[in-house]
């Protein structure tokens, strides 16, 4: 939902791209088209191409449909294939394998993956029911914590010096602007300036806690267990320290699924 990796492989080249999040659960088709229209205006349109789209809000095939039209409109020639952002994690992280494939960016989601297609997923809910251990999880949590007066007095001081901002503005962005999750998610690198502190490490751990508490218990025990997203990458030692409380010691992180992704598919062809 906040950014968009793209790689054009032709030939034995790759080029890289990126443009804004899609996500048609916020965006319609002509909002996508746009973004895509001003990314790819060199692009020759005759070319026949074979386009992978993962994404966010992917997972229904209406919402799949917004996205596929917006793209054919580029590229009319194109086969095109639009999956969830939760089985380019899965794919990346385990290729053929299996595993338990974790999402923790923005949003969170989790899913046990098998023989390349996901088996069993845990709803997500999102970041106002569930995301547990998302950015806009913690992001949340500190807010509520900050306006509640629930977190140090030295915390708050300084969090309304440093992010220069009022209660007002803060709620009037969350409940009144659009994408309150990017908003909210903004704030871990709030978090993360500060993660040494002991406050902010109780915060994000019991965020992890709660996230493998709700989502990863309800998978099969003794299973291979991997996270992609920001927020798993740039809190692995917070991350890594609740998942041993679970019995996963071993845990492949991935900043961006990309790279690993142009390994799959460039496998199957």
């Amino acid at each position: 939902s906040t950014k968009t990796d793209i790689r054009i492989i032709y030939n034995e080249n790759i080029s890289s791209l990126q443009t804004i999040g899609f996500n048609p659960f916020y965006q319609d088709s002509d909002n996508i088209y746009s973004a895509l229209r001003e990314c790819f205006g060199f692009a020759n349109n005759n070319d026949y191409f074979d386009i992978f789209f993962y994404g966010a809000g992917c997972s229904f095939e209406d919402k799949k449909e917004t996205v596929r039209s917006a793209i054919a409109k580029i590229f009319p020639h194109a086969t095109i294939s639009i999956k969830n952002d939760l089985l380019a994690a899965a794919r990346a992280l385990f290729q053929k394998d299996d595993g338990i494939a974790c999402i923790l960016g923005t949003g969170a989601n989790s899913c046990l993956y098998k023989a390349g297609e996901i088996i069993e997923n845990v709803p997500p809910l999102g970041f106002i029911l569930g995301d547990e251990g998302s950015g806009a999880n913690l992001g949340k949590l500190l807010i509520a914590d900050i306006l509640k007066g629930i977190a140090p007095k030295n915390v708050v001081e300084r969090f309304f010096e440093e992010e220069n901002c009022s209660a007002a503005e803060i709620m009037d962005c969350v409940y009144k602007k659009s994408f309150p999750n990017r908003y909210l998610a903004s704030f871990c690198q709030h978090i993360h300036r500060h993660i040494n502190e002991e406050y902010f490490q109780d915060l994000s751990e019991s965020a992890f806690d709660a996230f493998f508490k709700r989502n990863i218990s309800q998978y099969p025990a003794n299973t291979k267990i991997g996270f992609v997203g920001s927020i798993a990458f740039h809190f692995a030692p917070q991350l890594k320290r609740v998942a041993k409380q679970y019995n996963y010691s071993d845990l492949k992180i991935l900043k961006s699924p990309i790279e690993e992704l142009i390994n799959f598919h460039l496998s199957r062809f």
